[in-house]
């Protein structure tokens, strides 16, 4: 069964949804700007329509993570508005019209500041937590 995943503080304009494929009374909490860095990191592969974002970070999170459509679509749309993805019309791989997003150069300045912020976190609380026990 799967489980929510939300940001935090508060849902907003920046919030975002996502399930994880784990035991269903764990609920994750994940930072705010964790769904836009995502997106970005994922579009560094090449222009993509929406469900194909989603299917790639739930592959590149092994199946892990679960990108609700009701999150990613407001989230492209508030990078589209910084400029930091561009969107087209484009037609899918299934015959179907669709929005196709790329990564825009200020996108990946963008990405790379965000990634460095993510990883001095993720450092800073596995210090606080430690090796991992057996």
């Amino acid at each position: 069964m799967d489980t929510w995943v939300d940001n935090l503080p508060e849902p907003g304009p920046y919030s975002c949804r996502m399930s994880t494929r784990r035991d269903a009374d764990e609920r994750i909490a994940l930072l705010q700007g964790t769904l836009d860095l995502l997106i970005l990191r994922t579009l560094v592969f090449g222009r993509q329509h929406g469900q194909g974002i989603a299917r790639a970070i739930e592959q590149q999170s092994d199946d892990t993570l679960l990108v609700d459509h009701g999150s990613l679509y407001p989230a492209l749309q508030r990078l589209e508005a910084r400029g930091w993805v561009e969107a087209e019309w484009g037609t899918s791989e299934n015959n179907r019209r669709a929005r196709f997003y790329a990564l825009t150069k200020q996108g990946r300045k963008q990405l790379v500041a965000q990634a460095r912020q993510w990883r001095r976190l993720a450092a800073a609380i596995g210090g606080i937590l430690g090796p991992e026990e057996a």
